[in-house]
């Protein structure tokens, strides 16, 4: 295979036989500024081409809003109909795909529709705007260790006893405590803030502002009304491949961790209170909040808006629906819950269809108590 990069030949023989990171990173190169055709693309992510390998493919589209030379995908049944419309010339679709209709476009079928788009738009992304190496404008102190080929972006802060592993980029106004340790092949984006002590695993990404270590909301009230404060002296730990969404505040435990184990995803703007564990591989929506020392159960679904109150333990493989609010321990496992308090989840739909029709409930419960108070009267006028 040969393609054109820029104005220079560049030859597929010379890097397809080198480590497999660069093999991605010449690939990403490729996709971002030059044509591939729908063969490749199959290679990169262990598809099989039903129609064209030759195509030329120049980026991603959504189904609906296809164009030629565009790749799109279909994994939910509900917009097969784009598949016989799109403009797309190629789209990802599931190995057991079978068209009720003709397609004009070229199939590239895969096991895992979503992995393979995880896999191919991230060849297509880039990696910001993040210019590689030690800016001239960062901070960093002499204490400070860095492993290989790290970035620090302008106007960042290092502080003395920081460690980052190799491979790792701190983006621009980025703040680092004392004695925080990130690991390799992490990303952190702008205006992060790690306070000091904290601990970041491997391959974990942090985006734009979120705060990991700021002191848990620990008070004692006084005699007099007013309240004294409680030493935070504890620390935050996330583990590997934590990816943590913006605006997100992780507060630092009271004394040991709060702890988010390895695979957990949280979403933007969610408020994870002092000495909580979110057990890993849990993913939580937007804009829920986990009170002091609740310990999350591990590959859990929790949705937006959720409340959890302090000092509960919820089992593994829960699904929370959003604006639930949990009050009490959950022991069983895969437990459904929705509704404030939450409940079972059945039990919640079927209720809430009462609660809708409760007015009307009401007045057919008068009405018959109208009736019974005339029987009453009847049966006492016989008398």
């Amino acid at each position: 295979m040969r393609v054109m990069f820029r104005s220079q030949n560049f030859c597929y023989e010379k890097v397809k036989n080198t480590p497999v990171k660069q093999y991605f990173i010449w690939f990403r190169l490729i996709f971002v500024i030059m044509i591939v055709t729908a063969a490749h693309i199959a290679e990169l992510i262990g598809g099989t081409v039903e129609g064209d390998p030759t195509l030329k493919i120049t980026g991603p589209a959504k189904i609906e809003e296809g164009f030629d030379g565009a790749i799109s995908f279909l994994s939910n049944p509900k917009y097969e109909h784009f598949i016989y419309t799109t403009k797309a010339s190629a789209v990802l679709v599931s190995k057991d795909f079978i068209p009720s209709h003709a397609v004009n476009c070229t199939l590239i079928k895969v096991n895992n529709v979503y992995e393979s788009l995880g896999i191919l738009l991230g060849h297509f992304s880039g990696d910001g705007n993040t210019e590689s190496g030690i800016s001239s404008l960062a901070f960093v102190h002499e204490k400070a260790e860095l492993g290989n080929e790290v970035t620090i972006g302008n106007f960042s802060h290092v502080s003395a006893g920081v460690k980052i592993g190799d491979h790792t980029v701190i983006a621009e106004q980025v703040f680092l405590g004392k004695n925080v340790t990130i690991g390799q092949n992490c990303i952190i984006y702008p205006g992060v803030k790690i306070y000091h002590g904290c601990v970041v695993g491997n391959d974990c990404v942090i985006h734009a502002n979120s705060v990991l270590g700021s002191d848990g909301f620990g008070f004692s009230p006084k005699e007099d009304g007013t309240y004294s404060k409680l030493p935070q002296i504890g620390n935050v730990v996330l583990e590997d491949h934590v990816e943590i969404g913006a605006c997100t505040v992780i507060d630092r435990a009271t004394m040991g961790s709060t702890v988010i184990e390895k695979g957990v995803k949280l979403d933007n703007l969610i408020q994870i209170a002092h000495n909580v564990r979110v057990g890993k591989n849990t993913v939580i929506a937007a804009q829920t909040g986990v009170a002091g020392s609740t310990s999350v159960g591990e590959n859990s679904i929790i949705g937006g808006q959720v409340g959890i109150v302090g000092h509960l333990k919820l089992a593994d493989r829960l699904m929370i629906q959003a604006k639930s609010g949990v009050s009490g321990n959950i022991s069983e496992p895969g437990k459904k819950l929705y509704g404030y308090p939450a409940i079972d989840y059945q039990k919640y739909l079927k209720s809430y269809a009462y609660f809708k029709n409760l007015d009307q409930i009401v007045d057919k419960i008068r009405s018959l108590e109208k009736e019974v108070d005339k029987l009453k009267q009847n049966n006492n006028t016989n008398f």
